[in-house]
């Protein structure tokens, strides 16, 4: 099979389901382009911004696009390209860009408040607590899982190091400018960007930041917990900026990449419904649909979307090109991995390695050198994957810090910032033992079941408004059936093994899913008998 056409195919499908399904959830939830957004109706400066559509579009891309849609499919390809492929389409159009879109416009509409506070609106206090605790361990493996894999790249590629370390100078650097001295925008974004394709070919020809897998680890948990309790203008959203220029240089490198070179797929098309790896035998359904986890749909979005960027849409026609546009170019970028690895199949190393080596290679068509390709598509990788650091760092301090926070009353010393991020850091720093082999397959499942649990909080509020709930009532039921299924086998295969920490992990997920979901159904049992419905439609 040509790789061109796997990429024409996704790319065709994506454009018609934005202009086909996007448009058709958009008229049946009720888009109303002249209804007040948060952004305009409380408006601060500081949270709250009406913000330009293609500028938000960037910093929310930048924002969930981490490491997890070029490591999942990287990694679920054991099962073929076939079924990668076929579950990123599916998932990615009828699961992951409905979540992403349902979540931000249901944020929107309960003024720009998190998926937990919404949460509480309809289905009530316990329920909101519930999904914190969820969200919370969720977060934790997040952490854990971005921080082995980042640390592996960088350990294989110290350039790439070398090269993020003068990135997280250059993103202070433009922090400062903008935001405190008042530097013109286009004039720092150009000089920014500049110094970014420096700092590549500085770490290129100068990569002295040479450490173990180990001492990278430490150097990176240090790093979050400054860009956790740090000012927000100080790191994170110069850096979320910055980054999104890098992602689509590596996009268009890609993409021209392999219309250029169209590379044949090496990687055979299906392998079988089970197949033997180190850590056991793993079977397609449910592995294949949690390992591929962000390239498809993620929980994780419904965090960073649902008031962070609801905060800052102008209008309510914007959710649809950012929310499930953005979902949609997720998509598209696991393709991408998706062909690297297929071409580049008998390649050894972490995602980010074999991502690396593949877009290399490719980019090599028009000019890019191969060692210096494999640097700058590294470094993108490894981009991504702080930036999923800083944020799920950051939101894990607020929702610990939430949970603890006493009204009214002397402040309980858990919901410190310093105290919650510490706690957040150590809870990751614990399942970094397992490495990202162990941990990539629990944190798929945990980061789709908080996916199936918001679609259970967008279904609750579309059932208590009167609007049909069909549109996420089944995408909700499928992550359920495999998410659950999924965290079932990893409890089995965890105590087989001896990673009791990851069995109790694994039953707590588990069972806060289900308690959630019989809280959930009781709920809108009672609303339905007495009439109730929420003020918020």
């Amino acid at each position: 099979m040509n790789s061109l056409v796997l990429l024409i195919v996704g790319a065709v499908l994506f454009l018609f389901a934005y202009a086909s399904y996007g448009a058709y959830l958009a008229r049946k939830w009720g888009i109303d382009p002249t209804r007040k957004t948060p952004a305009h109706e409380m408006y601060d400066g500081v949270d709250y911004v009406p913000t330009n559509r293609y500028v938000l579009l960037g910093h929310h891309f930048a924002s969930i696009a981490g490491a997890g849609p070029i490591a999942g499919p990287i990694q679920a390809a054991i099962f073929g390209w076939l079924p990668v492929l076929l579950w990123i389409l599916l998932g990615t159009i009828f699961v992951g860009g409905v979540h992403d879109f349902g979540s931000l416009l249901a944020s929107i509409r309960h003024r720009g408040k998190s998926i937990g506070e919404i949460i509480e609106a309809n289905i009530g206090t316990t329920g909101k607590k519930l999904f914190n605790i969820f969200a919370w361990l969720t977060l934790v493996l997040v952490v854990a899982a971005f921080t082995s894999i980042t640390a592996d790249a960088f350990t294989a590629t110290p350039a790439a190091g070398t090269a993020s370390l003068f990135f997280i100078i250059i993103a202070i650097l433009f922090g400062e400018l903008v935001y405190r001295r008042n530097v013109n925008l286009a004039v720092s974004t150009m000089a920014g960007v500049a110094l970014i394709f420096l700092s590549v070919w500085l770490g290129y020809r100068y990569p002295f930041m040479k450490f173990d897998k180990t001492t990278w680890q430490y150097i990176l948990l240090v790093y979050i917990f400054f860009a956790s309790v740090l000012p927000v203008w100080f790191l994170l959203q110069p850096r979320d900026y910055l980054n999104s220029f890098l992602l689509y240089a590596m996009l268009i490198g890609g993409t021209l990449g392999i219309i250029l070179m169209h590379p044949p797929l090496k990687l055979e098309a299906f392998k079988g419904f089970s197949v033997a790896t180190s850590s056991g035998v793993q079977y397609l359904f449910p592995m294949v649909f949690v390992t591929v986890a962000c390239g498809a749909c993620s929980g994780f979005h419904s965090l960073v979307g649902s008031g962070t960027t609801a905060k800052q849409i102008y209008s309510e026609s914007d959710a649809r090109f950012v929310g499930y546009g953005a979902m949609l170019i997720e998509g598209f970028l696991a393709i991408i991995a998706l062909i690297s690895v297929a071409y580049v199949s008998k390649a050894e190393g972490s995602p980010a390695t074999v991502f690396a080596s593949g877009i290399a290679k490719f980019m090599t068509t028009f000019g890019i050198p191969e060692d210096f390709g494999k640097v700058f598509v590294t470094l993108a990788f490894t981009a991504f994957a702080l930036t999923s650091l800083d944020t799920a760092t950051r939101l894990g301090r607020y929702i610990f810090q939430e949970y603890f926070e006493t009204k009214g009353e002397e402040e309980n010393p858990l919901s410190n910032k310093y105290i919650a991020t510490i706690v957040t850091i150590f809870g990751a720093y614990i399942l970094l033992a397992y490495g990202y082999q162990k941990i990539w397959p629990i944190f798929g499942s945990a980061n789709q079941l908080l996916s199936a649990l918001a679609l259970l909080a967008l279904t609750a509020w579309f059932v208590r408004t009167g609007k049909n709930p069909l549109m996420t009532l089944l995408p909700m039921i499928w992550m359920f059936a495999v998410t659950l299924s999924a965290t079932l086998l990893l409890m089995k295969n965890f105590y087989k093994t001896g990673n009791y920490i990851l069995v109790l992990l694994s039953i707590a997920l588990f069972m806060l899913a289900l308690v959630l979901i019989y809280v959930t159904y009781n709920t809108l049992k009672t609303a339905g008998k007495s009439g109730k419905t929420t003020f918020v439609k």
